[in-house]
């Protein structure tokens, strides 16, 4: 038998781990439109019977912070704003959410390489209350050390500081959810 060399090895094994991170990648995204619609139906159906915020009338808020610029963790602001929005529309609840995308995270909300485009398009269409916030500070270095103005997907705003925005909600009272 002939034996292997540990790079032959190594790179079966890569191309083994890639083909495992590409399967669920692809079907969190073949599943997204059926779980926004999900959502939808579901907060759609608390207002319209009455029955919205029958546990003391107040609205949750939940900030997602995205500080990676790993697609799998931009996906999680998506997944999870999903989640938690099923998780209490079966309660009959509302919640607001906003993600604040800071550091190497604003990739997230960058018109012009944000691997989620069409996604974020569907969240915002589905769930027109989640907040898009990327930092302004992060978004100037990144403009400085490429040499060029970085635009916004649509729906995104700027903050000043993204991470200072998510002390100011926390003060508040907002609920906080690291990606």
């Amino acid at each position: 038998m002939r034996r292997r060399s540990r790079r032959a090895m190594w790179i079966q094994n890569q191309r083994l781990s890639d083909s495992a991170t590409f399967v669920p990648r692809a079907l969190l995204f073949a599943a997204l439109p059926a779980a926004l619609l999900a959502a939808a139906v579901a907060g759609a159906f608390a207002e319209k019977s009455g029955r919205a915020n029958i546990e003391g009338g107040e609205v949750h808020h939940v900030v997602i912070l995205i500080d990676s610029d790993d697609e799998k963790i931009m996906g999680h602001a998506i997944s999870y704003s999903v989640n938690i929005t099923r998780a209490f529309a079966v309660r009959h609840q509302r919640v607001q959410i906003e993600i604040v995308a800071n550091g190497s995270g604003i990739k997230l909300l960058r018109a012009d390489t944000s691997p989620l485009q069409q996604p974020l398009a569907m969240l915002r269409q589905t769930l027109p209350d989640v907040t898009l916030s990327m930092c302004d500070s992060s978004r100037q270095i990144a403009e400085q050390k490429e040499g060029h103005t970085i635009g916004l997907v649509d729906g995104a705003r700027l903050v000043p500081f993204g991470i200072g925005r998510v002390v100011e909600l926390q003060e508040a009272g907002w609920s906080y959810v690291h990606g």
